[in-house]
C-alpha cells in the first residue's frame, strides 16, 4: 500500500474496532485553572517501575498545560460516567462546573466516582506523528468495583465478561432430528422467566394469588383506576388475558375494588404489591451479586434493544396520564 493510497478515514474506521476504555486525564495550569480532556489512548507501559501512557493531539488547546505540567491524573471511567465523558469531550464550557473533587497526592485535579484512577508525574514525552505521547510514573492509585465504560467502533458500549469456560445447560446432544438446542434465543429467555417468576411462588402462595393476579396488580401499581380492557392491553406481551374471575379473585381477597368499571387498588392491594416489589428487588440484588454489576447492566440494556425490536405496540404504561 503506497501512501497515496492510503485512506486516513478508513484507518482512523479500523483502528475503532479495537475496543477499548474510556478515560479523562486531568491538569492544573499554572494559574490553577483546571482542566481536562476525555482519550482512550490511555494504555500501561510498565509494572516496576509503574508507568503508563497516553497521547494528545498537537492542535489540542489543552496542550501547553499538559506539558507544562509535571502531574496528571488518569480516570478510567465507569459505565455511570457517560456523560461526563461527553462533557469532557466538547469544547467551550466549564468543565468542572459543579464537580465535587477528591483531595490527591499531586495539584492536579481528582474525579471521583471511577473504575480506577492513576496519579502520575510526567517521565517522558515523546513525538508521535501528529500527537505528543505522554509516559507517566505512577505515584498512587486506586480502583472500585463500579463496571468500565468502553468505546468501539465510534460509540460507548458496556463490558460483558466471557467466562474462561463454556457454559453448557447440558452435556448431552439433542437429537439429530431435532432441531432445538439450549442455543435458541427463546428457550433461554423463557427459561430465564420462568426460573426467576417461580423465585416468587413462595410469596404468592402466602398471598393466595396466581401468577396472573400479580401481573394484574404489578400493573394497577403503576396506573390505578383501569378498565378490564385497559389492564388487558397492558399485559398483552404475557400471552394471557384477564377476565373478570380474574379480577373477583382480586375483589375478594380485598386487594381491588370495582367503581365505575374501573378497578382501584385498595390499602391492603399496594401493600401486597409493595411486598412483591420487594422480594423481586431482594432476588435481583442476588442476580447482580452473581452475575457482576456490568454483565447485568449489559443484560438489561441487551435485553431493551430486543424488547424495542419485538415490540408490537404495547402502550407505555409509565406514562403520564391525560
Amino acid at each position: 500500500m503506497t501512501q497515496n493510497s492510503f485512506d486516513p478515514k478508513a484507518f482512523r474506521t479500523a483502528l475503532g474496532t479495537f475496543t477499548t476504555g474510556v478515560t479523562i486525564i486531568t491538569a492544573q495550569a499554572a494559574d490553577g485553572t483546571p482542566v481536562g480532556i476525555t482519550a482512550n489512548s490511555f494504555n500501561s507501559v510498565s509494572l516496576d517501575p509503574p508507568m503508563v501512557l497516553w497521547s494528545l493531539a498537537k492542535t489540542a488547546n489543552s496542550l501547553p498545560v499538559f506539558t507544562e505540567s509535571k502531574h496528571w491524573n488518569v480516570h478510567v471511567l465507569s459505565v455511570e460516567q457517560e456523560a461526563l465523558s461527553g462533557r469532557f469531550a466538547s469544547r467551550g464550557e466549564d468543565k468542572f462546573a459543579g464537580l465535587t473533587l477528591d483531595d490527591g497526592i499531586t495539584n492536579a485535579p481528582l474525579l471521583p466516582g471511577s473504575t480506577a484512577r492513576f496519579q502520575c508525574r510526567t517521565a517522558f514525552m515523546h513525538d508521535g506523528g501528529d500527537h505528543i505521547i505522554f509516559i507517566g510514573e505512577v505515584l498512587g492509585f486506586d480502583q472500585s468495583d463500579l463496571p468500565p465504560l468502553v468505546f468501539q467502533s465510534g460509540q460507548y458500549a458496556l463490558a460483558a465478561r466471557k467466562p474462561r469456560e463454556e457454559v453448557r445447560l447440558t452435556q448431552s446432544e439433542p437429537p439429530p432430528e431435532c432441531s432445538y438446542t439450549e442455543d435458541l434465543l427463546g428457550y433461554l429467555l423463557g427459561r430465564a422467566h420462568f426460573q426467576m417468576v417461580n423465585r416468587l411462588k413462595g410469596l404468592l402462595d402466602e398471598q393466595k394469588l396466581a401468577q396472573e393476579q400479580f401481573f394484574i396488580l404489578s400493573v394497577l401499581c403503576i396506573r390505578d383506576r383501569m378498565t378490564l380492557s385497559e389492564i388487558n392491553e397492558y399485559i398483552a406481551y404475557t400471552g394471557y388475558s384477564v377476565d373478570e374471575n380474574d379480577m373477583q379473585v382480586l375483589t375478594d381477597g380485598g386487594h381491588v375494588v370495582i367503581e365505575q368499571d374501573r378497578y382501584r387498588m385498595t390499602a391492603d392491594g399496594r401493600e401486597a404489591s409493595l411486598h412483591q416489589i420487594a422480594h423481586a428487588k431482594a432476588i435481583e440484588e442476588e442476580l447482580v451479586e452473581a452475575l457482576g454489576q456490568g454483565d447485568a447492566m449489559a443484560l438489561k440494556l441487551l435485553l431493551k434493544r430486543l424488547i424495542e425490536r419485538t415490540d408490537p405496540g404495547l402502550p407505555d404504561l409509565w406514562a403520564v396520564s391525560s
